[in-house]
């Protein structure tokens, strides 16, 4: 059980009016949001706000989760290359004559780093989201949140979010997967002669899946947060969120969804300035007196130009991430307080541990 299993039920937040013209105070704030049902202003507002003050460990970590991401890929994809130079040399070479030997080999070692890549990049995943929810249980307090704190916390929670990213995979995908099966039997209806015997049945079905497959991702979003902020495990994370959820669908779709808008507008406002911004690279002139051999070469040559484009293009990438990683996990985890304080009186638990009225509860 992790420290902030003490985040259960304690009554409804605030008290009885004291008569007439009686205004009630403010709810308490003592860290990025009031300890009160949350507007959409105060859960996207706490979200910017969890960004900008604790910058530190919510990106220093997505950082470190990446970097380890792209590391390992790296470092497979090379191993798999040296593993098969050979194959890839002789395909390459001829590839008019190329054996399943070859072919064959090389599948197998890069289809075992898509697989192991895949592995890892679940687990970062799932790492970036423990981090931001453990980052969040402190910010919420205003309490500070060091480095090593919020990685300790955060990576004894990422088998139980692992757990949960697995599970909602798996609940998503199934609809998927029934669409592949229609669309096979599509294709052995075509094959048959009769190509138009199940067209009719597929935009029946994509109006049965889509929405299925959305309805079932608000349903469990926040089993993430649970798996953390509660020390949950997968499967009684995935149930917290559908009993939270209930009722509360629409409002939690809606504000998921402006979520998912605010950060594609980010990702534009900071892509096309650097777009923008990036030198148009030089052609090369195969009018030259010394004309390349290979498509390799003109690259090369042209790499020089292009060096600048890179840069301020990968910079871009790394800051669209790294605010993509952080932003959502942030807005479902403060979606999921509200709603513990809307059902279950939180905000006085909250309040209580804020000023250290409870000690080892939430800590």
């Amino acid at each position: 059980m992790s420290d902030s299993s003490g985040w259960g039920p304690s009554g409804p937040y605030g008290g009885p009016p004291g008569g007439w013209g009686w205004m009630p105070p403010p709810p308490p704030r003592p860290g990025v949001i009031p300890l009160a049902p949350l507007g959409v202003d105060h859960i996207l507002g706490g979200a910017f706000t969890t960004m900008r003050r604790y910058a530190k460990p919510l990106f220093t970590l997505t950082f470190v989760g990446v970097a380890i991401l792209a590391a390992l890929t790296l470092g497979l994809d090379y191993l798999a290359y040296l593993s098969v130079k050979t194959e890839l040399h002789r395909m390459t070479s001829a590839p008019r004559s190329v054996e399943w030997t070859d072919l064959r080999a090389a599948l197998i070692a890069f289809g075992c780093v898509w697989a192991v890549g895949t592995v890892v990049s679940l687990v970062a995943s799932s790492f970036v989201q423990a981090s931001s929810a453990a980052t969040l249980h402190d910010a919420v307090l205003g309490r500070r949140a060091p480095v090593g704190t919020v990685w300790k916390r955060a990576w004894s929670r990422t088998p139980s979010v692992l757990g949960v990213t697995l599970l909602l995979t798996l609940v998503v995908v199934v609809p998927t997967l029934l669409l592949v099966v229609l669309f096979g039997l599509l294709l052995a209806a075509t094959a048959s002669g009769d190509p138009f015997a199940m067209l009719g049945l597929v935009p029946l079905f994509l109006l049965l899946a889509v929405p299925l497959m959305v309805w079932l991702f608000v349903r469990f979003s926040f089993a993430p947060a649970a798996a953390v902020l509660e020390g949950a495990s997968p499967l009684t994370a995935m149930r917290r969120s559908a009993r939270l959820v209930r009722g509360a669908w629409w409002r939690t779709f809606g504000i998921l969804l402006l979520g998912g808008v605010i950060t594609f507008v980010v990702s534009l406002l900071v892509d096309v300035p650097f777009q923008f911004a990036m030198p148009a690279p030089q052609p090369y002139d195969f009018s030259s007196a010394q004309e390349p051999a290979t498509v390799t070469e003109i690259y090369a040559r042209m790499l020089p130009a292009m060096g600048r484009s890179l840069v301020l293009s990968t910079i871009a990438g790394i800051f669209v991430q790294l605010f993509s990683l952080v932003f959502m996990p942030l807005v479902g985890s403060l979606l999921y307080i509200d709603q513990r304080i809307r059902k279950e009186g939180l905000a006085d638990v909250l309040v209580l541990a804020s000023a250290g009225e409870t000690p080892g509860s939430v800590q």
